[in-house]
């Protein structure tokens, strides 16, 4: 049976977009966050509540540069990707550390610009 590494979210910027390149081989690369949000009934409060996820995301290449000139802070964005983690360790603690990204394959924006 084949596997699937596959996300969809909805939601919207965070922050501006972290746009630059690669030192050594000069690819474009953008960083930025999005949020997601869930709302519920919370059950002992009897209360509606909202959850917030936010979600690392980067673009490489020609979707890096059109993510850098089109994005914005508070931007509604559509995103297709797949998750990708990546660890290091720490040289003074020896510790591992790990982070999930989302890497874009497709991106819509769900927004006219203005």
């Amino acid at each position: 049976m084949a596997s699937l590494n596959k996300v969809f979210l909805i939601g919207r910027l965070g922050v501006d977009p972290d746009f630059k390149t690669t030192p050594n081989w000069d690819i474009p690369v953008c960083h930025f966050t999005i949020a997601t949000n869930e709302y519920f009934k919370d059950k002992n409060k009897g209360q509606d509540r909202e959850e917030t996820q936010w979600h690392n995301i980067i673009a490489w290449g020609n979707l890096a540069e059109v993510c850098h000139q089109n994005l914005k802070k508070g931007s509604l964005v559509h995103i297709e990707g797949k998750l990708k983690t990546s660890s290091w360790e720490d040289k003074e603690s020896k510790k591992k550390h790990y982070k999930t990204e989302i890497e874009i394959i497709n991106i819509q924006f769900l927004e006219r610009r203005t």
